[in-house]
């Protein structure tokens, strides 16, 4: 069977929302890169998780949606998502929308996110 990018973001997406960080991990190459005009660029698997660890601390009660899942290239896909989530300590909404490119190895691993955020938040 064929790599889809597609179907492996929504199983990538359905990992955070499940809050399954053992596989959200595993999706991660070691030398991933995370870039987003949110959180800045994160370097390394280990940074990565450090930063969803934090950011799920911070909002467990997240629920997130795709609007469109599309294959760019045979290791790549694009995803436009919105969310919902409420900071744990301070009470205060969040949302965003924003659309994420994602690039795979040809192991199936997540070599680089890049998140645009249409708002800031």
């Amino acid at each position: 069977m064929a790599f889809d990018p597609a179907e492996e973001i929504d199983r990538f997406h359905a990992a955070i929302n499940a809050l399954d960080f053992a596989a959200i991990e595993a999706y991660f190459a070691e030398d991933a890169a995370y870039v987003s005009n949110g959180v800045g660029s994160l370097a390394g698997r280990s940074e990565i998780m450090a930063a969803f660890r934090k950011y799920f601390d911070d909002y467990p009660d997240q629920t997130a949606e795709n609007s469109l899942v599309e294959t760019l290239t045979p290791l790549s896909g694009r995803a436009v998502w919105s969310l919902r989530a409420t900071h744990s300590k301070t009470g205060k909404a969040l949302i965003r929308e924003g659309e994420e490119t994602i690039t795979f190895n040809d192991e199936g691993r997540i070599t680089r996110v890049d998140v645009t955020d249409y708002k800031d938040f």
